[in-house]
Order: C-alpha cells, then sequence, then structure tokens
C-alpha cells in the first residue's frame, strides 16, 4: 500500500448493524426464558446495554423489574430470575447466595444466566462448588462489539490490561478472535492483515482457525474494509504515559469520557464548574456534535481560536433576525433557530470545559510537567526531570501522576539506575503508603518501572556471546535477553524512526487576546518550538505538541506504506518480533479501490484518544479511513489504575 497522493478519504462503513444483531439475539435469549422474569444486570454491561436495547424494549419481552446484580433484591412475587452478567467468580458467587437463600426459604423460581461476552469453565465450576449448578441454565449473549463513533468500537472490556499483561491470562484471546470473525463477516474478507506483539499473533490465529471452520462465508462479496492491523498495547507505553494535549484526550483525562446509556456515544458528566448552575449535565461527545467533531482532534492551544470565532459566526447568525419582515422570521424561527440554539448550548458548555481544564491543568503545575516529559522523551536534562520527579511526589500531588512520571523516566532510560530506583520507591512509599509495594511489584513484572542492573548485565553477556556466533544468532540471543529483562529499547526504537522531533524548548502558558464569548481568554498549552504550527499542524507529533510522534501510529505508518516490515527488522528486533504481515489474494481480487483505503486499527490492551486524533490525522493527509477496534478506551490513569492494589 505505498502511499499516493492525498485524497478524499473513504466514508465509514455502517456499524448500526452491530447493534441490531446484538439486540436480536438478546431478545432470542429472553424469550427463552418465557413469562414475566427480574433482570439482575452487571453494573458495567448497563451502559452498555441502554445503547443496545432500551428499557422498553426489554418490557416488551415480559422484563418486568430491574435490579444491579450486586444488590440485594427486594421480595419478589416473579418466579423467574435472569442475570446478565460478565464471567466473573464473584458475581458467581453472588448469585449462588442468591439461589440458595431462595432454597433455605422454600421459594421455588427459575433461573438463567446470560453471560457477556462469553461464559468460562471457571465460572460453571464456582456454581458447582457452591451447590447451584443443576439449579441455573447459562446462556452466553456474543456481544463482543459496541459502536461508541462513526469509526470507534469498544469491546468493553477494561479488565483485559491487567489479565493479560499482568496476570497472563489468555482467556479473552477467543473473544478478540470471535470479534474479528465477525467483522470479517459482516465487512470483509479483509485483503491484508499486519499485527505486532504476542497477543495480536495468536488473536489473529486464532481468527484465522474459525474463518477455516467456518468454510469462508464472506467469500465473493465485495468488502467495505481492506485492511487490518493488530498491535499490543506493550509494543508502546510511553505513548499511554504522555500527557494528553488534543481536546479529547484532556477531556478524558479531566472528566473521564466513559460508555454512556445512550446511541452512538461516549459520555462526559460536566460538573457545575462547566455548566455554570448548580446542576451537572451528561454531555454525548461524538461526530453528531457540531462543535466537538470539529474540536475534538485540535491541539488545545488552538481550541479557543476555533471557539472564540464560532461564537462571533453564531452571533452574526442571530443578528440576521433584524430587518426580517414577517414570513422571514417564520422561516428563520421553524427552520434554524432550534439548530442554532443547540449550537449556542453546546459551544457555552465546550467553552465551560476549556475553561476547568485550564484552572485544574493550572494547578497541577501542566506546564512544568508537560516540559520533564518532553525532556525524557528527547533523553535531556534528566537529573532535572528526575528532581521534578521527586517533589512531585514529596508534595503529594496525585499518587497516579506520580507514578505515571516514574514509569515514564524508566521506560525512556531502559530503566532506571538503582540509586534512583531505590529514593523514588522509598519517598513514594512513604507519600503514599508502603501498600504500594505490590503496584511496584506489578509494575516491575509488567517493565513499566525497573533497575537497570538486571538490563545492564545481560547487556554485557550478550555483547561478548555476539563476538562469538554469527549476526543472524546474536540478533535471536538478543531477543531472548530482552523479553528477560522486559528492556523497552524506546531511545534506539526513537532514533530509527525519528519519533523526536525538535529540542524541547517550552513557552509558558499565557493569556491570548481576547475572550470568548465574554468568557475566558485563550490558553497556550506548552509548544515545542516556535516553528512548529499547532494550527497547521506537518505531521502526528502535534498531538504531543510536536516533541514526539507516537511510537504505535509511526508503525502502522511505516508497515502500511511498505505494505510489510521490509526495512523494518532492526525496529522489530528492538521490540522482541512477535510481528507478522499476511495477505490474501483473492480478497484483494475482491477488493474495491475505497475498501484498500480502510484500516481496521485494533489495540489490544487500550488505546489513548491521542493516538485516535494521530491517526485520523494520518487518514486524512494520505486518503485513508482509519476504523478503531480496541478492548476500551484507555489513557494513562486507567492503565496505571489496574496495577494498583490497593487503591490510594
Amino acid at each position: 500500500m505505498a502511499f499516493a497522493g492525498r485524497r478524499d478519504a473513504p466514508e465509514p462503513p455502517d456499524f448500526g448493524i452491530l447493534k441490531r444483531l446484538a439486540r436480536d439475539q438478546l431478545i432470542y435469549l429472553l424469550e427463552q426464558l418465557p413469562g414475566k422474569k427480574d433482570l439482575f444486570i452487571e453494573p458495567d454491561l448497563m451502559s452498555p446495554l441502554d445503547r443496545i436495547a432500551s428499557v422498553s424494549i426489554l418490557k416488551q419481552h415480559e422484563v418486568d423489574k430491574l435490579y444491579k446484580v450486586d444488590t440485594r433484591p427486594a421480595p419478589s412475587s416473579s418466579d423467574q430470575f435472569c442475570f446478565l452478567v460478565r464471567p466473573r467468580l464473584r458475581t458467581m458467587r453472588h448469585i449462588a447466595d442468591i439461589v440458595n437463600a431462595d432454597k433455605m426459604s422454600g421459594r421455588s423460581r427459575k433461573y438463567k444466566i446470560i453471560f457477556s461476552p462469553q461464559k468460562f469453565y471457571a465460572c460453571e465450576m464456582v456454581l458447582e462448588e457452591e451447590g447451584v449448578f443443576g439449579d441455573v441454565t447459562c446462556d452466553e449473549w456474543s456481544f463482543y462489539l459496541l459502536p461508541l463513533d462513526e469509526d470507534i468500537i469498544s469491546m468493553e472490556l477494561p479488565e483485559f490490561f491487567r489479565d493479560y499483561f499482568l496476570e497472563g491470562d489468555h482467556r479473552w484471546i477467543n473473544t478478540i478472535a470471535r470479534a474479528l470473525q465477525l467483522l470479517n463477516s459482516l465487512y470483509g474478507p479483509f485483503s491484508r492483515a499486519y499485527g505486532i506483539g504476542r497477543c495480536a499473533k495468536m488473536s489473529y490465529e486464532l481468527w484465522r482457525d474459525l474463518e477455516e471452520e467456518s468454510e469462508g462465508d464472506g467469500q465473493g462479496r465485495t468488502p467495505e474494509i481492506g485492511n487490518v492491523f493488530l498491535m499490543d498495547r506493550d509494543m508502546d507505553y510511553v505513548t499511554a504515559l504522555c500527557s494528553q494535549v488534543v481536546y479529547e484526550g484532556l477531556v478524558d483525562d479531566t472528566f473521564r469520557i466513559k460508555c454512556a446509556p445512550c446511541p452512538s456515544a461516549g459520555s462526559v458528566d460536566f460538573g457545575p464548574d462547566v455548566t455554570s448552575s448548580d446542576k451537572s449535565i451528561k454531555v454525548l461527545l461524538n461526530a453528531q456534535d457540531k462543535v466537538f467533531s470539529q474540536i475534538r482532534n485540535e491541539h488545545f492551544s488552538s481550541v479557543f481560536g476555533f471557539l472564540s470565532q464560532k461564537s462571533r459566526n453564531l452571533q452574526a447568525q442571530y443578528d440576521r433576525r433584524r430587518g426580517m419582515d414577517i414570513k422571514q422570521m417564520k422561516n428563520f424561527v421553524s427552520q434554524e433557530l432550534k439548530g442554532l440554539k443547540q449550537e449556542h448550548r453546546l459551544l457555552s458548555l465546550h467553552i465551560g470545559a476549556c475553561e476547568s481544564i485550564m484552572k485544574k491543568k493550572t494547578k497541577q503545575d501542566f506546564q512544568e510537567m508537560i516540559k520533564a516529559e518532553h525532556s525524557l522523551l528527547e533523553g535531556f536534562d534528566i537529573r532535572e526531570s528526575t528532581s521534578f520527579i521527586e517533589e512531585h511526589i514529596d508534595r503529594q500531588v496525585s499518587p497516579i501522576e506520580s507514578l505515571r512520571l516514574m514509569c515514564l523516566l524508566s521506560i525512556t532510560e531502559n530503566g532506571l539506575v538503582p540509586k534512583d530506583y531505590r529514593s523514588l520507591k522509598t519517598q513514594y512509599l512513604q507519600s503514599y503508603g508502603p501498600e504500594h509495594l505490590l503496584t511496584f511489584h506489578n509494575l516491575k513484572r509488567m517493565g513499566l518501572l525497573t533497575e537497570q542492573a538486571a538490563g545492564e548485565t545481560l547487556t554485557a553477556v550478550e555483547s561478548r556471546v555476539s563476538k562469538l556466533v554469527t549476526d543472524r544468532a546474536a540478533g535471536k540471543i538478543t531477543d531472548a535477553f530482552n523479553s528477560l529483562a522486559k528492556k523497552s529499547n524506546f531511545r534506539a526504537i526513537s532514533k530509527k524512526l525519528g519519533l523526536g522531533l525538535l529540542q524541547a524548548t517550552q513557552t509558558p502558558w499565557k493569556e491570548q487576546a481576547g475572550p470568548v464569548h465574554g468568557c475566558c481568554a485563550s490558553p497556550q498549552i506548552p509548544r515545542v518550538d516556535g516553528e512548529y504550527d499547532l494550527k497547521m499542524p506537518r505531521d502526528m507529533a502535534y498531538v504531543f505538541s510536536g516533541a514526539y510522534i507516537p511510537l504505535s501510529c509511526k508503525i502502522i505508518e511505516q508497515v502500511l506504506e511498505r505494505r510489510g516490515w521490509q526495512g523494518l527488522e532492526e525496529v522489530v528486533r528492538l521490540l522482541n518480533g512477535n510481528e507478522f504481515s499476511v495477505s490474501d489474494s483473492a480478497g484483494e481480487d475482491n477488493s474495491a479501490g475505497d475498501a484498500q483505503r480502510v484500516i481496521l486499527a485494533v489495540f489490544l490492551g487500550g488505546c489513548t484518544f491521542s493516538e485516535i486524533a494521530a491517526l485520523r490525522f494520518l487518514g486524512k493527509e494520505r486518503g485513508f479511513k482509519f476504523i478503531f477496534l480496541t478492548t476500551a478506551i484507555t489513557n494513562s490513569a486507567r492503565m496505571l489504575e489496574a496495577m494498583i492494589e490497593a487503591k490510594a
């Protein structure tokens, strides 16, 4: 897929069918328990369920009352209980308690457990141990894919990151493979598949096995997606650890965008500090929001200027009412006024959100933090950055932020020198509590926060061994040593791919001329260099103020450009391999031109809004359309919270 000249990107496929399929299957499963029934829903399934089937639809299929699964039900006259749950052992024990309590009281009911997205043998074992396996019937709701926006699909599996990368649990591999099989059957066949990472390779291989068993139902159909790229999160921890400065990423970091009980949208709760009232408002953030859709991928320093211009344009449209005759006024009220009021409301909310972000980030010394991050990414002033991290810990600003900076320092430097590791660890435990010892253990296992000593020893051995064997054999030995040492090799990879573009010289936060709609003045998030125009960016580095191109996105760009991994052998070696590139000649023959420019980017372990913005920019520049499939939307806080044993 050599990059041609810039063309308009193809339109994304219609993912509404995914919701319709999920709804139809759920209705079928509910009808397997005829008659009135009470439905118990896992809390983290309630919002996804609301996207798929509203309460009215559930009522149409004889669902009487709804409960959260972790609450004790009030005395119920219902003779049937249905549980819609994730395959979790603690949930099985809770259900077993309900069934056993009914047995003790002599109450007879029917019980049905619907697992989403699949059931595990371990769950059935718990039910058997609790003595209720014979009292319940079990089914699966194959709800693998939830469209969040026109180009984002989430598997809503936030636990995948910890389960796979920390615990080494492979149980979700089958779920990923079946999700890929479903997408391939609806929007494929995919003509080319690329990937890197152990989980990516296992998922791909299982998916191909499933395709062979199903005898290729989609053969001969015109595809809508031509290429798929699978990537493990541990290929690029640095991008996930960096502070986000595109608008959507900052909103996520500040307010936590989450799955909403509304169709086709992520939502965020804007509090009184944003709404300028005593109420909080749940706002849908997706492409249907005319204001948000235009600023979501913009660097934050450009957002206020846009909102200011938008405010003036909106006022000009309102001012057109002056001098209208009765007929024109009638048309204006019936056709335009409602849309203008809606746009005005959204504009006010996003201005309020920007002001709130500014206040919070100013309190957190965001400028100094960005400066320290850029220094780490470029490898300059490491001692000064370490001192900043120590001060951050001593001031007890935030346990998660302190961990994030320590992990970023460790990965960019291929581990901390023992003296710094012991010093930072001691200071952290003294500031935030000794219960975080387990957290440090987890971070070390993941390779997020390590000491250099072991890596240096291995490097010395590797150097001596390489003198005795051929270059090819030495490369394989190096791979093995890297795997054992959990080395990130970030600096070498960054140099090979040209990720760090500019010297990290900062300009201060400053007020720019003119308030927006009388509300606020425009800030400027620290920029890397005055020559990098963040309003007219030249590459994907704009998502980190021009300091760094996300590694994950750069890999995708390079592989698509080369139609494979040729010429990237050294990068692959530094990333510890497990890459693959497979083409289906039959699929390529059937692929329309537009389908070849639609790429499904699969992030296993989570995807950030910074990566989404960067690949959207790349797609716009090269005439591609990226569709994002992720186990969950993530950011540095979510990733590190998954590592913490004792919640701070």
